[in-house]
């Protein structure tokens, strides 16, 4: 198994951050990584993700929703063909440090036959992410701070 694991902390309540995040029709506003998600953010509901990861090809794919915890965690599976062939489980967690202040972690932990082979595709990756924290960090910051969608 690999995982990436990228931590930001953001100036702005947990309450921003999630709206932010959650509103996942605004993402071609201002996501670098993430283009585009349609669906719902429902446990077991499937997506449409489009990602364009620093450098490498854009490519979609379809991941179902395995968690959704208001204001502290969503989670999804992808994979590839079959499982265990080439499967992605990606995060976001939330965590309030008081203050008015979040610690935004994505993560992804790859697994099955074809994980090992990924390298250059995992660096990539990597950089999609923090370009994607960076970004909902600057935009959860300009928010109210009463923000709530």
């Amino acid at each position: 198994m690999k995982t990436i694991r990228v931590v930001t902390d953001i100036a702005a309540p947990v309450q921003t951050v999630w709206a932010e995040l959650s509103a996942v029709r605004e993402y071609a506003e201002w996501n670098p990584f993430i283009t585009s998600l349609q669906g719902e953010l429902v446990v077991g509901s499937r997506l449409e993700v489009r990602i364009a990861p620093p450098g490498g090809r854009a490519m979609t794919f379809r991941p179902t929703v395995t968690t959704v915890d208001e204001g502290k965690r969503l989670e999804w599976l992808g994979r590839l063909i079959l499982p265990g062939v080439f499967d992605g489980r990606h995060s976001f967690q939330l965590e309030d440090l008081g203050g008015g202040r979040t610690r935004l972690t994505q993560a992804e932990e790859f697994s099955g036959l074809l994980a090992p082979l990924t390298g250059k595709v995992l660096e990539r990756t990597r950089a999609g992410f923090e370009a994607m924290n960076e970004a909902l960090r600057l935009r959860a910051e300009k928010a109210p701070a009463a923000f709530q969608r």
